[in-house]
């Protein structure tokens, strides 16, 4: 199963699905002791939220910004109120005992890391704006996942001041958890890391202490697993850990999502039916939550889309949470199975639709614009096309994309030649550097460089030299070779430097009509093989001395 679905490119957690359905009391029935198969739930779920656990980390969270704080805060305490409506309104259970309503709009909150992580990392878009945005907002809801693992085992005998000891619970934990692992653990760590596998037994007795801990202030094992990641996360060991219980992880979480197949229910229409409902309840929700603070802020349309469209599927979280409502009783079968055959819809459709994002938000902006939404720096101008504002004159040296590459170029313009820079502009979408830029006093046309009405906008047909930076592989809607190709049809006289990351693609550049085509990777081995000459005649330090003398004041917008 987990070949077929590497052969069909969807999430590998897809097949141990089916592979659970296909072995279980639903397929061939090979396995049917659900008491084995709930141990060995238990014990992967305990081993995938210690690892989540370890790979949050605090500092990050106090450190987000304002748009990542901000979005997160409306995407979650507004999807569980538009879910906790909607599916309340549906007709699911919310009180007497029966929380089928309040698990699923908990678990339609939450958003799979795993699939947008993998997808994200494929595309080389992790360290973009949005991919950024996308994984603050991730943490975020890990953090509130903990908050509801704390309040969970208290829902059966809902009463306010069953709810406020469950807290008081939590915080007592999370006190000790953190005060151990302040105050004791790094010296035991210490000890144990010279040797690899007391290492990887150290920190598996942790995770089992803190889980017991937890289990005696009634609260649920896997929380206390987490708070165990969590609290060692910062530690200097912490990726030696990841990196040896990872395997352990895989094969364990592998079973616990087997074991999630083996007790999915029977596929009926109406459990169909509300698997279709509590998608279309989570799509619209994450439209509407994590688009419009973002465009709020002033996003722009394009940065303001991709989040919410990367956000769109079920988290592992969410199969955690109801599988634990099932076990708890305070949820029926079919309400946890819809969860489940909700994440496999999802994952498939959001999988693909995440690698067409570029198509698939450019149809949006259009319809959006269309229905009267401004973009960043634009208003409309001749058949409804975007124009900036205030510029009469268009630029004489145009930079088609903003990223490291342009943002060191742009440094050096400004130290060596800056008279150049009130002839200048850059078109980009990235909303982070447009603001950058306008404080440098650069001008900025903020759009898609792979749409032809940006580049005309952007004074494409009139500048006297156009440069891209931007290499093919993050390029998105376009690539070099179609870009020049466009670029010379609206100007055929401006001088066009465009950059290559093959030695082969030289020549088809300049058959498009690059004038000019940079490889960045034959500087980079110029440079090294001086640095290499340094060191054979000894003198390393000097050619560290003379990097470290370029970098003193540089002041790049893209660091």
């Amino acid at each position: 199963m987990g070949m077929l679905a590497q052969w069909s490119r969807q999430p590998v957690l897809l097949a141990y699905l089916v592979g659970g359905v296909v072995v279980g009391p639903l397929g061939l029935k090979l396995v049917q002791d659900r008491e084995s198969i709930r141990t060995i739930s238990e014990l992967g779920l305990m081993f995938l939220l210690f690892m989540i656990g370890l790979e949050i980390d605090l500092k990050k969270v106090l450190r987000a910004g304002r748009a990542i704080l901000v979005t997160a805060a409306v995407q979650i305490l507004g999807g569980c109120l538009i879910g906790l409506a909607l599916f309340w309104l549906l007709g699911y259970a919310l009180g007497a005992g029966q929380w089928d309503a309040l698990y699923l709009a908990v678990a339609a909150a939450l958003s799979s890391t795993v699939i947008i992580v993998k997808v994200l990392y494929d595309k080389r878009e992790l360290d973009t704006l949005a991919g950024r945005i996308t994984l603050g907002i991730l943490v975020l809801q890990d953090l509130f996942a903990i908050l509801f693992l704390a309040v969970q085992p208290s829902l059966g005998a809902y009463r306010p001041s069953v709810l406020l000891l469950s807290l008081g619970q939590a915080g007592v934990l999370l006190a000790v958890a953190m005060a151990v692992s302040r105050y004791v653990l790094p010296a035991v760590f210490k000890t144990v890391a010279r040797v690899p596998e007391l290492l990887l037994v150290g920190a598996l007795a942790w995770c089992f202490v803190i889980a017991e801990l937890a289990q005696a202030l009634h609260l649920s094992r896997e929380m206390g697993a987490l708070v165990a990641g969590v609290a060692i996360s910062t530690f200097p060991y912490a990726v030696e850990v990841i990196s040896r219980v990872t395997t352990l992880r895989d094969f364990f979480v592998t079973l616990f999502f087997v074991s999630l197949g083996m007790m999915i229910p029977q596929p009926s229409g109406v459990l169909l039916a509300g698997c279709l409902g509590f998608s279309l309840v989570l799509l619209a929700s994450r439209l509407g939550t994590v688009f419009t603070p973002l465009y709020r802020m002033g996003m722009g349309l394009r940065m303001s889309l991709l989040p919410a469209l990367y956000l769109c599927q079920v988290s592992e979280f969410s199969l955690v949470i109801l599988q634990l409502g099932r076990q708890s009783g305070h949820i029926s079968e079919d309400t946890a199975g819809l969860g489940f055959y909700a994440f496999v819809l999802l994952a498939a459709i959001s999988t693909r639709g995440m690698a067409k994002s570029d198509a698939t938000v450019q149809g949006y902006i259009r319809r959006l614009r269309a229905a009267g939404l401004k973009d960043l720096g634009t208003e409309e101008g001749p058949a409804g096309q975007p124009v900036e504002r205030g510029e009469a004159v268009g630029p004489r040296i145009l930079m088609l994309g903003f990223y490291q590459t342009a943002s060191a170029l742009l440094e050096e313009l400004s130290r060596n030649a800056p008279e150049l820079l009130p002839h200048l502009a850059v078109v980009d979408y990235n909303p982070e550097v447009r603001v950058r830029l306008q404080q440098r006093g650069v001008r900025v046309f903020y759009g898609d460089i792979s749409q032809p009405d940006t580049l005309v906008y952007a004074g494409v047909p009139a500048a006297a030299l156009l440069i891209c930076t931007i290499p093919d592989s993050l390029l998105k809607g376009t690539n070099n070779i179609r870009l020049v190709r466009r670029l010379r049809e609206l100007n055929p006289q401006a001088r066009i430097i465009a950059v290559s990351e093959s030695l082969v693609g030289v020549a088809a550049l300049r058959a498009a009509g690059a004038d000019y085509v940079s490889v960045p990777r034959l500087a980079e081995a110029e440079a090294l093989w001086r640095v290499v000459q340094e060191a054979e005649r000894g003198s390393l330090e000097t050619a560290r001395g003379a990097v470290e003398q370029r970098l003193q004041g540089r002041q790049e917008i893209v660091p």
